[in-house]
This record gives C-alpha cells, structure tokens and sequence, in this order.
C-alpha cells in the first residue's frame, strides 16, 4: 500500500514520524516537513498502534537531503535495502541537526532535562563524505561463497565487492587478501579489523580477518595506538591497547582519541584541587580510558576498572602493565555485583567513569554510584534513551547536568555518542 504523507518530526532508529488515517507510520528513508510518497511494510492492515514504511517518492524534499553516496544502502524502490547506513539520505549537517534533536528530545523526554546539545563531527569527516571511517565491518557469506549484505524485506543476499563506510586500510587489506573475491562457505561469519595505527608499517600483520571466530589471516591480538594530549601532566601521549580482534573497540578511525580527550578535560576539571584522586572506571572494556586516566588524572591516586568481559580485561591488564601503572585494580565481574564489593581504600571515589552498553547502567548500578559520594561522574553513551533514563536517575540522586557534548562517530548512521557530566549538588 503506497500514500501520500507530510513527515512531522524525528524519530529512532534512524526514522521519522508521519500520519496515515490518525495512525503513527514511522518512515524510513524520510526528513521532517517533506512531502512523501511512502510504501507501507506488510502486513499494513494489521490492528497494531503504529506502521512502518519507507519512501519510494520524494514529492517536496527537505534542505538536507542528498543523494545516497551509497545506493545499495539506500531505500529499497531505488536499488538498495542492505542496511548499514540509514542516514544515508541526509546531509552531512542535516545529520548533525537529526542528532542533536534525538539526543535533546530524549533527554526531556526520559530524563525530565533540559539540554542545548552541541554534537561535533571529527575534522576528516568533512574531507571523506562521511565515508571510509570504520576500522571494523562484519558480514556473512551469500549461497555463492562472497560476503554479502541482506536486503531488507527479502531473503537475498546481495554480494558486495566493495565497503564505502570502511577505512582505506580496510579496503587494502581486503584486497590484500581477496575477501572480496569469495570463496567462502554459504552462511559462514566473516569479519575484518585493521587499526588505523597499520598505516604506519603496512608491511605487518595487524590485522585480522576472522571467520566464524577463527584468523584466517593476520594475528588475533592487534595494537592500536591513541594519541592525546594530556591536560594535567601537560605534552602530548601515545597510548598503545592490545585488542583482541574479535572484541569491541571503538570502531571510528578517531573516535578513541576524541572519546579519550574529551573524558580526560572533564575529568581533570573535575579533579581539580584533590590531591590523591580516586578514580572509578565502568564498563571499562580493554582500557581506552583506564590507561590515561590512571597516567594523567589519577596518576597520585588510584583507579578502579571494572568490565565483564574476561578477555577485554586480560587485555586491559596488559596494557596497564605495558603503560608502566601501578595504581590501578582491575576487575572482572558485572558491575553491580563488584561495586557491591569494593575495597575500602577505593570505596569512595572523587569520579566515576563509565561507558556502559546499549542498554545503560540502569538504575541500581547509578544507585551505588551515588551511594559511593562521587561527586562527579562521566558518562559516555552510544544509546541516546538509555543515557537519558540513567541521568534522569542520576537526577534524582541529588546529581544535576554540568556538561553535555555529542561526538558524531558514526557518519551516515542514526547512532551517536554523547559524553556527559553530572555533578552532585551541594547539600544533598
């Protein structure tokens, strides 16, 4: 079923929010104020709340949209349908503008605050389209042996010879060693890391391609380096990480180091005036922030990491030793369940850090946050409705907004990352 619609506002998950007979129809491939053609997913006379659709014609289009860099990302009546890029209509502003309004509507909506969110894209952004900024891609091998995309609304997989969202290392190193060329078996798991630090010896293998959690080439343990400046210590770092090449990392080829500066100029505000600062790191996966707080912030003090993945935190303990720290404690565990065990001497921490999944905190691990007297606390969020939820606790916990600052490291995608500053009001 094809109608007529005028797209009211932003929505999630990379959608927006138009009428049909009274009834909420969230629009793929749309922008708020056009005038759109839209075809409606079957089955669209079902008695549900709310359809859902995409775009097949654009009748009155807004400011900001563009044609797709990448068609086969694109919506379905023009060629595309694999998914990975749903902002991929959009402008590189109007993306920043679509972010900016999710993020701020999320945090009143959920969070009960009122935000003016500023969202920063990374400088080569500019120069790339958006494009070629994944250090990262996975996909899955099609009946005929190449990796392949699905197409949306059918069981096709559509073979892709080439990856617009990947780094330039990527796309060499693909080529290096034939990903694309096939031969694979049918529905095998394939998925390429190469650090943006390969660039500097191509000639090494630091890199992996792993298919179906085994490396077929490169090395299963990769170094990424992460240069930062440091606010306390003054001068400027190289961090080196072992990652495993399976795990999770930062996938922008700069958001570590744009994540790293940012977290370290708040937290060392934050710290200013204690002497022996101690530090709380959440969610603390391989040591992105654990490494440099511990070297520059709580470099007098002490550091507490907590992650549950037991390779990320073999990996992290790596690196701490490798950076020549021994002021931090890490642990492996769920993070509810260890703060409720916790040192005496790093019980009460001047900051906490965290970086928490999709789904947040939630409510009882910002409850023991608070229940330790931070007085401040960092969170850096990839979820813009769990960020809001958790500070909205936060809130209620005698905490109040101090910073909000949106990074946008996933160009041409709905998602985003925010890092945030609460701070806890005098007298409560």
């Amino acid at each position: 079923m094809d109608a007529e619609v005028v797209v009211e506002r932003y929505a999630d998950q990379g959608r927006c929010v138009a009428h049909i007979e009274g009834r909420v129809v969230f629009v793929r491939f749309a922008l708020p104020g056009e005038r759109l053609i839209v075809r409606l997913d079957e089955p669209h006379n079902r008695n549900d709340r709310f359809w859902t659709g995409e775009t097949v014609k654009v009748l009155e289009a807004s400011e900001y949209r563009t044609e797709p860099a990448w068609k086969q990302a694109g919506p379905l009546e023009f060629g595309g349908g694999v998914g990975g890029a749903d902002l991929i209509h959009v402008s590189l502003p109007g993306q920043l503008a679509w972010k900016k309004a999710v993020i701020d509507e999320q945090m009143l909506r959920l969070g009960k605050i009122e935000t003016d969110t500023a969202v920063e894209r990374l400088e080569q952004d500019e120069t790339s389209g958006g494009l070629h900024w994944r250090t990262r891609i996975e996909t899955a091998a099609n009946e005929q042996g190449f990796p392949s995309m699905h197409r949306r609304g059918t069981h096709d997989r559509i073979a892709i010879k080439d990856m617009p969202l990947a780094t330039q290392n990527v796309l060499e190193v693909a080529e290096k060693t034939g990903l694309f060329d096939g031969g694979f078996n049918a529905g095998d798991h394939i998925r390429l890391s190469v650090p943006q630090f390969w660039a500097q010896d191509k000639s090494s293998d630091n890199y992996a391609v792993v298919v179906n959690g085994k490396v077929c080439a490169g090395q299963r343990l990769l170094t990424e380096k992460v240069s930062v400046g440091l606010p306390v210590s003054g001068g400027k770092k190289d961090f080196f990480y072992k990652v495993h090449a399976s795990g999770f990392w930062q996938i922008h080829r700069c958001a570590p180091a744009a994540l790293v500066s940012r977290v370290l100029s708040l937290a060392a505000d934050a710290t200013q005036g204690v002497k022996n600062p101690c530090v709380w790191d959440l969610y603390s996966g391989s040591g992105l922030f654990t490494v440099p707080l511990a070297s520059d912030i709580a470099s007098r003090g002490s550091v507490l990491s907590v992650e549950g993945a037991t390779v990320a935190v073999k990996n992290a303990k790596k690196n701490i030793v490798s950076a020549g720290l021994n002021n931090v404690v890490a642990r492996c565990g769920d993070v509810e369940r260890v703060l409720r065990n916790v040192p005496s001497r790093l019980s009460k921490p001047d900051l906490v850090v965290l970086d928490p999944p999709r789904a947040g905190a939630k409510s009882k691990v910002c409850a023991l946050i608070a229940a330790s007297g931070a007085k401040h606390v960092i969170y850096v969020a990839c979820n813009p409705a769990s960020l809001a939820r958790d500070a909205g606790m936060f809130a209620r916990l005698g905490y109040e907004l101090a910073d909000i600052h949106a990074v946008d490291i996933y160009p041409m995608t709905h998602h985003v990352e925010t890092v945030v500053l609460m701070s806890r009001v005098e007298g409560k």
